[in-house]
């Protein structure tokens, strides 16, 4: 018949999201500029003010794009469009996008190394300001009261080891048709993330150091919060996909979203496992 699809890939319908979150996206990096100049002015109006609501309302538009964007994915996976060959475009794209995370990482942990294992050149190259701020070759710098790495940080590795081997039990649940086991895994899995994040604001909370004053505090806030921030990332994505298996969603051969979601946790899992063994044990100096 005419107008009958004869190959194995999708073709999407128009949508207005990439447009949509392309101008979010622009409206939030304006305002994010103009809120750290807050002597700047646009249009009569100080940039302080300007840029925070500006970057408040495309921070709401970007949230909104996603969600409306994802839902669209997963209406064009439930009614048959995603063949196998469309399915592989979509394990690439995640593969890829996991690669890049991993590069982001690969950042924050070559400046914790590099101040680490040569903090009198790390000031030197910063110049003036943490020459101000400390001229110790120590690491951590002289003054600075680290984690006792098996207290709660331990507690943390012990809960993200776990959450690895229930969202396995929900794959290998799902791959077998058994629905039950995969609803009991995912819960499992995203109660534990959110533990995860508790303990970690817990710890943040008591922190004997700050984000500023020395490179250690900079240094550790910006990797561990940051995976933080992907932990969060990864509970909410996996809170999704048990929101999809309560509606029937998800086939033994045809799961990729969850597919996803696990690949990203067990990403999370192995970057805690580095931040573990490296930031808190061998480069976290000794507690006090």
């Amino acid at each position: 018949m005419a107008g009958d699809v004869h190959h194995d890939y999708h073709l999407v319908d128009p949508s207005p999201w990439p447009a949509v979150a392309s101008l979010a996206v622009l409206f939030m990096m304006v305002g994010a500029v103009f809120s750290m100049k807050p002597e700047a002015t646009l249009f009569g109006a100080q940039g302080a003010s300007f840029g925070l609501w500006f970057f408040g309302a495309g921070f709401l538009g970007t949230i909104y794009s996603m969600f409306a964007w994802w839902k669209d994915v997963v209406k064009e996976a439930e009614r048959g469009d995603h063949k196998p060959v469309v399915r592989i475009g979509l394990r690439y794209g995640m593969i890829l996008f996991i690669a890049s995370e991993v590069m982001f990482f690969v950042a924050w942990f070559w400046a914790f190394f590099g101040a680490a294992m040569y903090p009198l050149h790390h000031i030197a190259d910063m110049g003036s300001f943490w020459d101000v701020i400390s001229t110790d070759a120590a690491w951590p710098p002289a003054g600075v009261e680290t984690f006792d790495p098996w207290h709660l940080p331990f507690m943390n590795t012990l809960i993200l080891l776990l959450s690895g081997t229930t969202v396995t039990w929900a794959h290998h649940a799902i791959l077998h048709g058994d629905r039950d086991g995969l609803k009991k895994g995912l819960w499992c899995t995203v109660l534990l993330g959110a533990f995860f994040s508790c303990v970690q604001v817990y710890e943040y909370a008591h922190a004997a150091f700050a984000f500023s004053g020395n490179i250690y505090g900079a240094t550790f806030f910006m990797a561990t919060g940051f995976h933080g921030f992907h932990v969060l990332v990864g509970t909410i994505f996996l809170a999704v996909c048990l929101g999809r298996a309560y509606r029937g969603h998800f086939k033994p051969d045809h799961h990729f979203g969850f597919e996803a979601a696990a690949w990203y946790w067990h990403f999370v899992d192995v970057v805690w496992l580095f931040l573990f063994i490296f930031v808190y044990v061998v480069y976290g100096g000794t507690p006090h």
